[in-house]
């Protein structure tokens, strides 16, 4: 078996173990089926994410707006939720598109590690903090979709693999990636960048940023799981509405002038950063974490 077929094998494990632990946790609360909002949010997140938007950024907006998810609910729901249309994309993107396996493994294993230390933590935070936390998520994310749009990214280089210390840099870059990943900060613009200072192609971004999610949103979900920091409905609607966008988007669509859409998102998600921190400078409510938006 060659580096990318074991690199599949071991993500076709992570993908198992995933759904099974899901599965048992579907079963456990019963009535998990979705609604057409919560599908129709799963497939237009998915579908722009795998043309390289991101995810994370427009549902917690849309969740945020709609007062679909408690706040202190959104990190878990967005893990939990866009993990399998995520491996998807990881499957079709690592298959298409040459970069080097030592480079890819090192980057996911360093993603990985982040993501379980981070939601570890994130899982059990009171609902203030994770609002606080989420509406700097947001406006950080806000400010990379400007960049982007402004051109203010480094063009990077010809490079599809690191070697040290550049390697060692994209290992340390990468793990805090993967911690900021479970509160909410998506992973693909700040990959981008960081692939690109690093000398890399651009395109190397996408198995690199792919693969990360894919294998670090399912490890990092059991946590969310475990401690039923989660969303049921709208997880499953993520999931549900997010795999055919996945398979669209890369297969059919594969690419659209995406600028206006992307200044469109910086202002809906600055919208809901100052919601989400409005919320965090109002009174607690009695009885902790609380279990409704705000």
């Amino acid at each position: 078996m060659n580096a990318k077929g074991a690199l599949f094998a071991a993500l076709g494990v992570v993908s198992l173990v995933y759904l099974v632990v899901w599965i048992r946790d579907l079963r456990r609360r019963g009535n998990s089926r979705p609604g057409t909002m919560q599908l129709a949010i799963g497939f237009l997140t998915n579908f722009f994410d795998t043309l390289g938007i991101g995810s994370f950024a427009p549902t917690t907006s849309m969740f945020k707006l709609n007062r679909l998810v408690p706040d202190e609910r959104i990190p878990g729901t967005l893990n939990v939720g866009h993990s399998l249309p995520t491996i998807a994309q990881a499957f079709i993107f690592i298959a298409i598109v040459t970069v080097d396996m030592a480079t890819l493994a090192s980057l996911i294993a360093a993603s990985v590690a982040g993501a379980w230390l981070g939601a570890g933590a994130v899982a059990s935070w009171p609902r203030r903090r994770v609002q606080i936390g989420m509406g700097i998520a947001l406006i950080a994310a806000a400010s990379f979709f400007a960049m982007t749009n402004l051109g203010l990214f480094p063009a990077g280089g010809d490079t599809l693999g690191l070697t040290s210390p550049l390697l060692w840099f994209g290992i340390a870059g990468n793990f805090v990636l993967g911690a900021l990943m479970t509160l909410g900060i998506g992973l693909y613009a700040p990959c981008m960048i960081l692939v690109a200072l690093l000398g890399m192609n651009p395109r190397a971004a996408f198995p690199i940023m792919m693969g990360s999610c894919a294998f670090l949103m399912p490890i990092g979900s059991l946590r969310f799981i475990q401690k039923d920091s989660y969303a049921l409905k709208a997880a499953v609607g993520l999931a549900l509405g997010g795999i055919p966008a996945v398979f669209l988007a890369a297969f059919f669509v594969k690419s659209l002038p995406l600028t206006w859409l992307r200044w469109l998102v910086v202002a809906v998600v600055v919208y809901a950063a100052v919601a989400m921190l409005r919320s965090a400078a109002k009174p607690v409510e009695a009885g902790g974490r609380g279990t409704a938006a705000s």
